[in-house]
């Protein structure tokens, strides 16, 4: 009897080790720079996870200083948002560090919509206007707050959340920071109407219980 358990503890134990391993690699964020820093390369042929460096000789102040951010983007789109982020190439020397910052504009009555980063927490903070942000938990709780010039808020990792311009004159203004050099964003309604191929309108249909009529409409406002 105690042979027999012992086996069974024996042949469970990899199975243990490999969800702890998953477990732990979902904790993690972007791995550690090696070195004070990592000035991305940015003419490399080739695919790796992340950018090579430069020569540290070759490296200066201004491979750490961007001006991307000094400028409204366009807000001329279905939703009337804009999101300019900094980035290896507009930025090389956060390479390797875990962050980006994203400027954030929002057009009267505009909206970001329901979107999450698979690989990263956010926290927003509004410069100019008035700012309703929100999130939603697995357990379908919402959390919203209306933020103020100089307030923050902060969305968890993974999770869909929402920023809504609520002045129907005033444009608003924001600035948002994640720990992750390459966060990935998937808006829901896109991902779920505008997938590349699509869905089967059969399923959308049972899915959010409307017509195929009604999901091809959807469709083509979307990737419009």
């Amino acid at each position: 009897m105690m042979i027999s358990k012992m086996r069974t503890n024996f042949h469970s134990l990899p199975l243990l080790l490999f969800a702890l391993y998953l477990l732990w690699g979902k904790c993690r964020s972007d791995p550690d720079p090696l070195q004070d820093y990592c000035v991305a390369n940015n003419n490399n042929n080739f695919f790796i996870n992340g950018v090579p460096c430069i020569n540290p000789k070759e490296v200066s102040a201004s491979h750490f200083a961007t001006s991307a951010l000094s400028k409204p983007g366009n807000t001329s789109n279905t939703f009337g948002f804009a999101v300019t982020p900094t980035n290896t190439v507009n930025l090389p020397g956060l390479n390797t560090l875990g962050l980006v910052l994203v400027r954030v504009d929002i057009e009267a009555d505009g909206v970001i919509p329901p979107h999450s980063h698979p690989r990263a927490s956010e926290v927003t903070t509004c410069l100019k206007g008035q700012l309703l942000v929100g999130f939603i938990d697995t357990s379908g709780r919402v959390f919203t707050q209306n933020l103020r010039p100089g307030e923050s808020f902060v969305f968890p990792k993974g999770l869909i959340h929402f920023l809504y311009n609520r002045d129907s004159k005033e444009p608003v203004l924001a600035l948002s920071g994640l720990n992750s050099q390459n966060p990935g964003a998937q808006v829901a309604s896109v991902a779920t109407f505008a997938s590349k191929p699509p869905i089967l309108n059969a399923i959308l249909a049972k899915a959010f219980q409307i017509s195929a009529q009604e999901v091809e409409i959807i469709r083509q406002k979307l990737e419009g």
